[in-house]
């Protein structure tokens, strides 16, 4: 299980990036949507809506106001730290939330998105990101969370530098599969360079930054075939390419399950 509000710092031989966003966070520069969820008919359903919109809220308040109020004491004491970090680096940011059914253990399906802006030495990034979480309450407070899914993309351009995020959400253990970051206009005689790491359960706990070694791409992008650990669990990624243009950062988590019906 991840936590709200954690973030991981990218570092390459160029002190090029800000730190892309895990935790409570979300997305793409290139209009990715949030799934649409269907409304909650009942009381329950209701009180739940209620929940997250007072989230919602909080999280787009000056100083999260109201945030604490929401949370279990075991979350605020996780949730806290992660968040004023993320506030540092994004004061401008703006939260999206919405909420589904209860799934079948009874905790709530609750995709949220954010983008926000942060400039460091005198560069402009521009941030879009998307999860899915699955949250448990206890006596109207939020007491728990698991990432279901997760996805950021972190951009610095001189102008637009729209691109494609071709990585699955979920892949078989032992699968090969792709992950692509696909600049979707043409390069001409430009030249990029990019590379691609994974990251391990303490950098992403303890908020480390990996080192990504950069190497010429040719083909509009970067282009990686990996194969997924024998063992259910997750695998993240953090990607980066450098172009004439700016500086494209990736981050994303993807499930490694063992039956074809969990895809």
């Amino acid at each position: 299980m991840r936590h709200l509000f954690s973030v991981i710092t990218l570092r390459s031989a160029r002190p090029l990036c800000s730190p892309p966003l895990r935790g409570l966070l979300i997305g793409a520069l290139v209009s990715l949507s949030v799934p649409s969820l269907a409304p909650l008919p009942s009381r329950a359903a209701s009180a739940s809506q209620g929940l997250v919109a007072r989230l919602e809220q909080a999280l787009n308040a000056p100083d999260h106001a109201g945030l604490e109020a929401l949370l279990a004491p075991a979350q605020r004491e996780q949730l806290a730290p992660r968040l004023r970090r993320f506030a540092q680096r994004f004061a401008n940011a703006r939260w999206r939330l919405s909420v589904g059914d209860r799934l079948p253990d009874g905790r709530l399906p609750v995709a949220v998105s954010v983008s926000g802006t942060t400039e460091k030495d005198g560069l402009l990034f521009s941030l879009e990101a998307s999860q899915q979480l699955a949250i448990s309450t206890e006596a109207g407070l939020i007491s728990g969370q698991e990432l279901l899914q997760d996805q950021s993309l972190l951009v610095n351009a001189r102008g637009s530098l729209p691109v494609t995020l071709l990585i699955p959400d979920a892949v078989l253990t032992g699968s090969r599969y792709d992950v692509d970051v696909v600049l979707d206009e043409p390069l001409g005689q430009a030249m990029v360079a990019g590379g691609l790491t994974s990251l391990t359960s303490d950098q992403v706990h303890e908020q480390r930054s990996p080192d990504i070694q950069l190497e010429p791409m040719g083909g509009g992008g970067l282009f990686k075939s990996v194969q997924a650990p024998f063992q259910p669990g997750v695998q993240t990624w953090a990607a980066m390419l450098v172009h004439p243009d700016g500086v494209i950062t990736v981050t994303k988590q993807v499930r490694v399950v063992n039956d074809r019906s969990q895809l």
